[in-house]
């Protein structure tokens, strides 16, 4: 029987990708969601090549556009953020694959743990935001989390048939972005263009900016604290620029495994739909020779603030990262749209850490009225 995949953001790039890989192994899987903000074009393009079931598309001035094409070749159209939280509970979908972007990502996500469907999660931000309230849920449904971030999945993938032994500590690899090595000063300056040139991989903008000022690295910190049930102290984190080991696992015993792979996440992303399986991939092999160095440093969280943030606020819990990360989406649209200086974007997040109210055991409703609140403050911010 092959699997049906809902891909939540299916026109970003981790959706794209996802449905590369599913093209290629079209006999283990097929689309049975597309889902899509604003991107009516390729949502229609891909729907039109994939077949699915349903789309969704959340903007709601681009149903009709959407659904004039789509309703002669029986694809049902939907729009909307209330359709987008209830197509996962469709009957027949095996697999809820989350790519959106932010905040956006946690609705969704909850609904499809209800409704027992295989979370397979590239969408870090719904761990970030409700990490208890997510794997608390996941639990009492009996639900996997299966992670599509590189370093979530090493690390996973370390841990397959290791379950039963303790970890001590884990070691979530960093490329250090494009401004690695640079000093405060020097990213007095910097333009989003610059910010936008990963050295390592393809992403969205979002996340290619968030990975160029460590909250990427911060947020990946938080979801491991949750996905694999870790103390603060055991998660480190280590800038390797060549991004060739996606992370480590070092047990009780002193011992370490790493996975190790070019950059290319069409990897974590067929790993997590096929688990327990191991597919075959036409995806280029690594050869040690082409790396003769792998080299290791360690984050600057002075010069990169957002890192020591994220740490702050996974120590401290509650609604703290939920803070952090509604702060980080406003100022991060900011500095894209040009209102904001690069080194803003951490500076407003601080402040909103510091301004919004601290709740030390906050319910869905609490998490809810917490990002509201934070992005009217980054918006005082910013403005």
């Amino acid at each position: 029987m092959k699997k049906k995949i809902a891909i939540l953001g299916s026109t970003g790039s981790i959706g794209t990708q996802t449905l590369e890989v599913i093209e290629e192994h079209a006999d283990k899987f097929e689309v049975e969601v597309l889902t899509a903000n604003s991107n009516a074009d390729l949502l229609i393009e891909q729907a039109l090549k994939f077949k699915p079931n349903a789309v969704v598309i959340v903007d709601e001035t681009h149903y009709k556009k959407v659904s004039e094409v789509l309703w002669e070749h029986d694809i049902k159209t939907y729009s909307g953020i209330e359709a987008l939280a209830q197509i996962v509970e469709m009957e027949a979908i095996d697999i809820v694959l989350t790519a959106l972007v932010g905040y956006a990502g946690l609705l969704p996500t909850i609904n499809a743990i209800k409704a027992k469907k295989t979370i397979a999660l590239a969408n870090k931000e719904t761990l970030v935001v409700a990490g208890e309230l997510i794997t608390k849920l996941a639990r009492e449904n009996q639900v996997a989390i299966l992670p599509v971030d590189s370093e979530h999945s090493a690390i996973f993938q370390c841990l397959v048939g290791e379950f039963q032994n303790n970890i001590e500590k884990i070691y979530l690899t960093a490329s250090g972005g494009p401004f690695r090595g640079k000093t405060r000063d020097e990213l007095l300056n910097i333009t989003k263009e610059q910010a936008l040139k990963h050295p390592n991989w393809e992403m969205g903008a979002k996340i290619t900016i968030d990975s160029a000022t460590l909250m990427n690295k911060g947020f990946e910190v938080i979801e491991a604290k949750w996905l694999f049930n870790l103390k603060p102290e055991q998660i480190d984190v280590i800038v390797h620029p060549q991004s060739i080991i996606h992370s480590l696992v070092q047990f009780e015993d002193g011992s370490m495994k790493a996975q190790l792979g070019l950059p290319d996440m069409k990897h974590p992303i067929q790993y997590a739909l096929s688990f327990p399986q191991r597919i075959f991939s036409k995806s280029a092999r690594f050869n040690f020779l082409d790396y003769p160095q792998l080299t290791f440093e360690q984050p600057d969280t002075d010069t990169f603030l957002n890192l020591k943030l994220a740490y702050l606020a996974l120590e401290k819990g509650g609604n703290l990262a939920c803070i952090l990360n509604a702060a980080n989406e406003i100022a991060v649209e900011a500095f894209l749209n040009d209102k904001i200086a690069f080194l803003q974007i951490a500076a407003i997040n601080q402040q909103c850490m510091k301004n919004v109210p601290f709740i030390e055991h906050p319910t869905l409703e609490d998490y809810i009225k917490t990002n509201e609140l934070a992005r009217e403050v980054a918006l005082t911010l910013v403005d």
